[in-house]
């Protein structure tokens, strides 16, 4: 029986993430601000609600409280947000805002490692444990996304994942960073790869991608650290 804790995890990859990754017998701790619907699931897995903000300055707290002093196998950190508007063709950096940019580092950079650092204690009970972190083909080289703010957060991210490696290294912990292209995130993971397929014409990475990838990290011994996987879309020319 293993026990994994997915922030993020309402919906999109998140859900996806705790919907499809553990198996029957396992406890998944669902870190989100709304109440996650996989909470219905009755597959045999225990999964236990945590309603915490990211952007409130006591979520690691508020996790860690409701965790007590239970194990923890998989932490799988799946945060992001992004500038508003971030992703339409009319946005532009020099419209930014001071307090939106200092939001967007807080949630996708702060709390990221105040999170982590708070729930090493649990991850060292554990015999081989695992951290994924989930980043962005926006935080790779050359990858031509203007979102400055969104992309510094994202190459942040595996900055993280580097030094985390190496202050984890002696508890057997590995860390390991996922950097995904375009998701077909819209589409629940319920519905199926197919579904996500025919609905953007191959061009976006089914969830089930994703997943299948977390399971074949999970699945690994503890002498195997995958350090860091780029998945971009095959039509994604850019990275």
């Amino acid at each position: 029986m293993k026990s994994y804790l997915v922030f993020g995890a309402s919906k999109g990859l998140g859900d996806a993430f705790v919907r499809g990754v553990p198996q029957e017998g396992d406890k998944v701790w669902v870190v989100s601000r709304s109440k996650p619907e996989s909470l219905k699931l009755n597959d045999g897995v225990e999964r236990i609600w945590v309603q915490a903000d990211l952007a409130d300055q006591h979520a690691a707290t508020i996790v860690t409280d409701q965790l007590k002093n239970e194990r923890l196998d998989v932490l799988i950190y799946n945060v992001g947000i992004w500038e508003k508007e971030g992703f339409e063709d009319h946005y532009s950096f020099d419209r930014d805002e001071p307090a939106d940019i200092s939001q967007l580092i807080h949630v996708n950079i702060t709390s990221t490692i105040v999170c982590i650092q708070a729930l090493l204690p649990h991850l060292r009970q554990s015999s081989g444990g695992k951290i994924i972190l989930i980043g962005s083909t926006a935080g790779l080289n050359n990858a031509n996304n203007t979102q400055v703010s969104f992309v510094a957060s994202k190459f942040a991210i595996r900055g993280i994942t580097e030094a985390l490696r190496e202050h984890t290294r002696q508890d057997g912990i590995a860390v390991t960073c996922i950097n995904p292209g375009e998701l077909a995130a819209e589409i629940p993971y319920e519905q199926g790869a197919k579904r996500a397929l025919e609905e953007y014409n191959g061009t976006r990475i089914p969830l089930q991608d994703m997943v299948s990838i977390v399971k074949c990290i999970v699945s690994l011994s503890n002498a195997a650290c995958v350090k860091e996987i780029n998945v971009p879309a095959l039509t994604d020319t850019n990275t």
